[in-house]
């Protein structure tokens, strides 16, 4: 774990960022907060997660490499983190750090929206705190790399990370929630991996960015409310 001092940068006026375990509510949260946000002026969502079915459309269209065979690559990647005392092969590396560049491409575009005066909801948000892709991590953090073209893309990926990390959301809306309960909600998902996300979200601090708990097991209308308050304050308090 690294643990990173609070950016210098002032914090990103018209950024908010949702996160949460799956099953919190989250994509819930992201869609109503921009239909409300809407009502007032510009504003876009982004979702920040690696968003590897796209990543696995690329990799399908190379030649030589079928559908099958693309879709079998992310999930390596994807599953890699958690097994921290085998080193991944080169391949595997090297969709884990496309993962985390296709990650940079759409902060990037959440950067530019906001230099053009438009609130921005993300759902979801890199840090540089914790690895691991199950907490917007860097993914090559959280396996054993050995050879010398691992460490290179290692070092570089967490640099991205930092680099990301070191733009503070003006909010962060954490919606916490129990991994039972999670599962109740996303019976298709692992519950050893909700209870890995369940146990860490609530332990990231977003390099001392100013963050809103909520208990995603709590009436919605209540959640949605609070959080509507928690954004009307954030966008209208001078940052700096």
């Amino acid at each position: 774990m690294t643990c990173l001092s609070p950016s210098h940068r002032p914090p990103l006026s018209r950024v908010v960022a949702v996160i949460g375990c799956d099953g919190s509510g989250k994509s819930t949260l992201t869609e109503d907060l921009l239909t409300h946000l809407r009502m007032q002026g510009p504003a876009e969502l982004v979702y920040l997660g690696q968003s590897s079915g796209i990543i696995a459309d690329r990799i399908r269209s190379l030649p030589l490499i079928g559908v099958p065979f693309g879709r079998y690559l992310v999930r390596k990647a994807e599953r890699a983190h958690s097994k921290k005392t085998t080193a991944p092969d080169t391949i595997t590396i090297m969709v884990i750090f496309l993962l985390s560049l296709w990650r940079a491409h759409k902060f990037r575009r959440m950067l530019a929206l906001c230099r053009d005066g438009i609130v921005v909801i993300t759902d979801r948000y890199p840090q540089a705190q914790t690895p691991g892709f199950y907490f917007d991590g860097p993914g090559l953090g959280a396996v054993n790399v050995q050879n010398w073209l691992a460490r290179k893309l290692a070092a570089r990926e967490q640099r991205l990370y930092q680099w990301m990390a070191d733009h503070v959301p003006a909010l962060v809306i954490r919606l916490n929630i129990d991994a039972d309960t999670a599962h109740s909600r996303k019976p298709d998902h692992k519950l050893a991996m909700l209870r890995d996300k369940a146990a860490v979200i609530p332990t990231l601090h977003f390099n001392g960015a100013h963050i809103l708990d909520l208990n995603g097991c709590d009436p919605y209308s209540q959640v949605l409310d609070a959080a509507l308050q928690a954004i009307s304050v954030a966008l209208t308090t001078p940052q700096g």
